[in-house]
């Protein structure tokens, strides 16, 4: 075949935030046993099995609070997508007879509707609802933190939230993975509400609603809570969220990379966590800021396989 026949160049949409064809091959050739290399000492990936990455998690959740409060201390955690598992990290806490009055937890973000109008924690499929739920209606009344001491972003409190952390001496972790597009909480790279003219900038935003990008609307119908099968009206168009000077002033951060298209080998994160990790570091994919701070980075093998043509597959 003529090579000149066979070649066809594009651009790519113009709807996609990060567009560097040159970043993204570079990144996609990364091999699985070169992906914990970087020049950051303090930037530590490591590749382990998917099904040790919720033990791990979990694990460490339950021993930073444990350590803490057996210490006298205060604990301030910034908290992920809450999600049904919590409910063993209760149990751990309850088994151990932590006594947990001196936590306080932030979760990263919120759902918003088109007037950014941020869901009340009554609504079942939000985020506040589903942390009490498995979190901190499981625990033992007698080791519960007060009330209070559990936020999440709503309507009354948003311009406040980053000064509330800060207010704690911010968060002592702050536990994060990325979307599809990069996004860390619920930081679009295509939102508005988060342009910014420099990295510097960027890293300096705080709290705010923003619009969620499409491809998070189209990653999240697929999840559980929203029936798993596509449909994009069930998700909300707006988000609360943390911003970038939150993640940058907790003391540390741990970072997860394996989520996959339920339980498969197919997953749209494998690319983002190569451009996470390896990538520029850029706004328009927020979660490249990690690789400027200590973070310990947990990569499934899943995630961190190597990315090749799949003739024999299609969806």
């Amino acid at each position: 075949m003529n090579k000149k026949t066979s070649q066809f160049n594009f651009a790519p949409a113009d709807f996609i935030p990060f567009r560097d064809k040159k970043a993204i091959e570079r990144v996609i050739r990364i091999k699985k046993e070169d992906i914990t290399k970087h020049k950051n000492p303090d930037f530590r990936i490591t590749v382990m099995p998917g099904a040790d990455m919720e033990f791990l998690w979990i694990n460490d959740m339950f021993t930073r609070i444990r350590t803490a409060m057996e210490a006298g201390k205060q604990f301030v955690m910034i908290a992920p997508n809450p999600w049904p598992n919590y409910y063993k990290l209760a149990a751990l806490l309850n088994a151990a007879k932590v006594d947990c009055r001196r936590l306080y937890t932030f979760n990263m973000d919120e759902y918003a509707n088109e007037k950014g109008e941020i869901a009340p924690e009554t609504w079942e499929f939000g985020f506040m609802h589903a942390f009490k739920k498995y979190f901190w209606m499981n625990l033992d009344k007698k080791l519960r933190p007060p009330e209070k001491n559990i936020q999440g972003p709503n309507d009354k409190n948003i311009k406040v939230y980053g000064k509330m952390l800060a207010d704690l001496g911010g968060a002592d972790i702050c536990y994060s993975g990325p979307g599809w597009t990069g996004h860390l909480a619920f930081i679009e790279p295509d939102a508005p509400e988060f342009s910014s003219t420099s990295l510097s900038d960027f890293m300096q935003m705080g709290p705010r609603v923003c619009r969620l990008s499409p491809f998070t609307i189209a990653q999240n119908s697929l999840h559980g809570s929203f029936g798993m099968s596509g449909n994009l009206c069930a998700v909300p168009p707006m988000a609360a969220t943390i911003g970038p000077a939150e993640v940058v002033a907790a003391k540390h951060r741990i970072d997860q990379h394996g989520i996959t298209v339920d339980g498969s080998f197919a997953s749209w994160q494998r690319l983002t966590t190569r451009l996470v990790l390896h990538g520029p570091v850029t706004p328009l994919v927020p979660e490249s800021i990690l690789q400027k701070l200590r973070t310990d980075v947990w990569v499934s093998e899943l995630a961190a396989a190597n990315i090749e043509t799949r003739w024999d597959k299609g969806y």
